[in-house]
């Protein structure tokens, strides 16, 4: 069985026992999230909402906050003397599905 669930503006297809990153989520590791966005599930018979099925919630536990790799933005105009250069690492929580429905 498996849903496609809208967590902070981005869909992500989600199964049970899975581990992913999201886009960093208010709470503690241990504590249990539950997103109501859910657009499809797939359990034999596939469910589409309309936008959203009603009653079905997917609940995950965090696992842990971790920030991902740092990308460095380079800035230059030529013949001009300008260089500019900036750092940006996102930050993302580490989230295990728990139970679909």
């Amino acid at each position: 069985m498996y849903a496609i669930v809208e967590i902070a503006g981005l869909q992500y297809k989600v199964e049970k026992d899975q581990q992913l990153f999201v886009n960093r989520l208010a709470g503690e590791a241990g504590d249990e999230v539950k997103f109501d966005r859910v657009l499809l599930t797939d359990n034999g018979t596939i469910t589409v909402g309309a936008p959203v099925i009603d009653g079905v919630t997917v609940v995950a536990k965090i696992v842990e906050h971790v920030k991902g790799d740092k990308v460095i933005v380079f800035k230059k105009k030529r013949r001009k003397g300008y260089q500019k250069s900036n750092g940006h690492r996102q930050q993302f929580t580490k989230i295990e599905v728990a139970s679909i429905g």
